[in-house]
């Protein structure tokens, strides 16, 4: 099934390999509770919703694809999901913003079978690419900062360094260096072992605690949050969340490509520049994030942390099977994932970490054209400042047409973008945002 054979792998360094991506990337299952919590989702249905994902995707990769790429819902959208889109448009609850991941999911399926992807793939500026993958990058590095107060409110210049002193403060300094130091050794897992070395530290400081035990059956306490797609779509419909809907969409699909070539090309499965079999490679990505809508988690991605895994050897979708079967085993864990999100100062770090690491691709922006170059800064500067991921990406769409027929280059922007540029101009002038 997986041509272990034909890839020069074997058994042993899959399951490896998937081991090595699984303990990169499992800082999820702890961190994307935590942030979903704030906009109001139980955590213990988040954090089996997750896990579900996670499977679903995983599994869907490496059975039909054969790639060793894991699939769990992404770092920024789940951000996006809590600090922007829930309380805003009309002060819509979590139930409603999973409506719309739930149909940005159906699209993305739709898309994953049509040329239609491929077209707005091309269609999208480069520069505008990696100005939406940078400021994401921003906000949730903001975020890490804010949650646990080396970043605080300010009356008059509305943020303002915070008291390093607060055990909260600087035990997230304490991870953050810990972390930092792993990753620059270059070893596998960093993120995740940086967490259980702020934890043990937090745990003989008396700053966590584990009164619940460690091992639960896991559960969902609400059940599905959303099974009719007619009745998700007529709230999408009912609170307006196009503009939700296309954000969730949009990053979903240049984030989860651009990770899956990257990690093909490493592992040598790219054939000249086709990706084999990408047509199941994408749809992993849209049917968990549908799934995970459901259950109640924000959208999916493909994780770059699987390249860990492929540096380890992993070259099939056997490595993606083991990553998936982990995820399995840390289904039981609730009670100690619960306790260690009480503490943003182990997970933050990885926030902050992610984030920095997402910024990266401003190197690539074409900063000596200006036409070029503004759009980007506009998406990168406006989404933290207004907490926003859709924010940004509306204000980079519609001045980049813009300064494109100014410059007299209209004809090289694509029909698309001018289509997009009056429906974000809409939405931000007349829809509440």
């Amino acid at each position: 099934m997986f041509k272990l054979k034909e890839h020069q792998t074997n058994v042993r360094t899959e399951v490896l390999a998937g081991i090595t991506t699984f303990f990169t990337m499992v800082y999820v299952v702890v961190v994307n509770p935590i942030i979903l919590a704030d906009a109001g989702v139980p955590f213990e249905q988040v954090f089996s919703a997750t896990i579900i994902a996670a499977i679903v995707g995983t599994l869907w990769m490496g059975l039909f694809a054969n790639y060793p790429i894991a699939i769990a819902p992404g770092m920024g959208l789940n951000a996006y999901f809590a600090y922007s889109v829930v309380g805003s448009h009309g002060n819509i609850d979590y139930m409603t913003a999973f409506a719309a991941v739930f149909v940005a999911g159906i699209i993305f399926v739709i898309l994953s079978l049509t040329p239609l992807r491929n077209m707005l793939i091309e269609a999208i500026p480069e520069n505008l690419k990696h100005g939406i993958s940078a400021g994401i990058g921003l906000f949730i590095a903001f975020i890490g900062l804010r949650q646990t107060g080396i970043i605080t409110d300010h009356p008059t210049n509305l943020v303002a360094l915070g008291d390093l002193r607060d055990p909260v403060a600087y035990l997230t300094l304490i991870g953050l260096a810990v972390t930092l130091i792993l990753m620059t050794l270059r070893v596998h897992g960093a993120l995740f072992f940086g967490m259980i070395v702020t934890g043990i530290i937090a745990l003989f400081t008396g700053h966590l605690s584990f009164d619940a035990g460690f091992i639960e059956k896991p559960s969902l306490p609400e059940g599905f949050i959303v099974s009719n797609p007619f009745e998700a779509i007529g709230q999408v419909v009912e609170h307006g969340l196009y503009a939700v809907v296309f954000s969730f969409l949009l990053v979903t699909i240049f984030d989860t490509t651009g990770t899956m070539i990257g990690v093909a090309q490493q592992a040598g499965l790219m054939k000249g520049n086709s990706l084999p079999n990408a047509r199941k490679a994408l749809l992993s990505d849209s049917v968990a994030t549908t799934v995970g809508a459901m259950f109640g988690t924000s959208p999916t991605t493909a994780f770059i942390e699987s390249s860990s895994g492929v540096s380890a050897g992993g070259r099939t979708g056997l490595t993606s099977v083991t990553v998936a079967a982990l995820f399995g085993v840390a289904a039981f864990f609730g009670p100690l994932v619960s306790a260690v999100s009480g503490l943003a100062s182990i997970t933050a770090p990885a926030l902050i970490i992610v984030g920095s690491l997402m910024m990266g691709s401003i190197s690539n922006i074409r900063w000596n054209e200006l036409d070029e170059a503004f759009p980007a800064f506009l998406i990168i500067l406006a989404m933290p400042l207004t907490s926003s991921i859709a924010t940004g990406i509306a204000l980079g769409f519609i001045s980049y047409p813009l300064l494109k027929i100014f410059k007299g280059q209209w004809r090289q922007v694509h029909p698309l973008i001018y289509v997009f540029a009056v429906l974000f101009f809409y939405q931000l002038v007349f829809l509440p945002h």
